[in-house]
């Protein structure tokens, strides 16, 4: 069985077997249905748990989350001690609990304690999990800001970073927000960039916190279709009905997807 969201045109010729991976995670991934390693794991794996700084493009699909879970999964010091080991920032809220859910699955031989912190949802659940204490913390910018102004999350002890989409980070408009966490975070640490796209401001901000760090580059990256027309248009909000109709009604309008 293969999961869903792996490309089975690139599968690896080596197992999971093959990663230098303990038992646990190995009986974990084999609950999982994974076999073979996809080119982003075969290439990010190894290197990770080498302790390596990585930045990896790969496009959506590519089982990114398990190349950079499953070796941070492998390197925590797990023990009666509970301190935020591993800091995985996304997004989305979305994003957030794939990558959580993906944490607990391959941890789920482990025990590792897992948190996630989005917005959109009362705060005191998460809060009460941070004060039991963590091993992984899943997070969204804006929440994970929130909580550590109120004394609520301690990054001192981060041992990896990991900075999922790092491009829709740049387009979300989180460059700021991410600086300042990362400010918070021990220098002496392992960081992981991964991107569906290379843009320059992907490059400008890893060049920032990372340190000689691998390349991987499994898929060509991904580009704007050139057959796109972008516009920006600035509307009062009580307007933005009005000019959606019309560009609607508009005789050029085609195929149109709104979100």
């Amino acid at each position: 069985m293969i999961p869903d969201d792996r490309d089975q045109e690139s599968m690896s010729t080596l197992n999971f077997t093959d990663l230098g991976l303990s038992k646990p995670i190995l009986r974990a991934l084999t609950d999982e249905g994974y076999e073979y390693p996809t080119p982003v794991q075969e290439a990010a794996i190894p290197a990770a748990l080498d302790g390596e700084d990585i930045i990896a493009t790969a496009k959506t699909g590519t089982g990114k989350t398990a190349a950079f879970a499953v070796p941070i999964l492998e390197r925590l010091e797990l023990g009666n001690e509970r301190y935020i080991g591993a800091l995985i920032l996304t997004p989305t809220r979305e994003l957030a609990l794939q990558i959580d859910k993906s944490f607990r699955d391959y941890g789920r031989h482990l025990d590792v304690d897992t948190c996630v912190l989005l917005g959109g949802v009362k705060s005191e659940p998460q809060i009460r999990a941070l004060k039991r204490g963590v091993d992984v913390l899943v997070a969204t910018p804006g929440r994970l800001l929130d909580l550590m102004q109120q004394g609520f999350v301690d990054l001192g002890r981060v041992e990896t970073f990991v900075l999922d989409e790092a491009d829709r980070m740049l387009d979300m408009g989180f460059v700021a927000d991410v600086r300042r966490i990362v400010s918070e975070l021990p220098r002496d640490r392992q960081t992981l960039f991964f991107s569906a796209t290379m843009s320059p401001g992907v490059r400008s901000l890893a060049s920032t916190m990372l340190t000689d760090p691998l390349q991987v580059a499994v898929s060509p990256p991904a580009t704007v279709a050139d057959n796109i027309d972008q516009r920006v248009m600035f509307v009062e909000k009580a307007h933005k009905r009005d000019l959606l109709a019309d560009i609607l009604k508009a005789k050029d309008t085609g195929r149109t997807l709104i979100f």
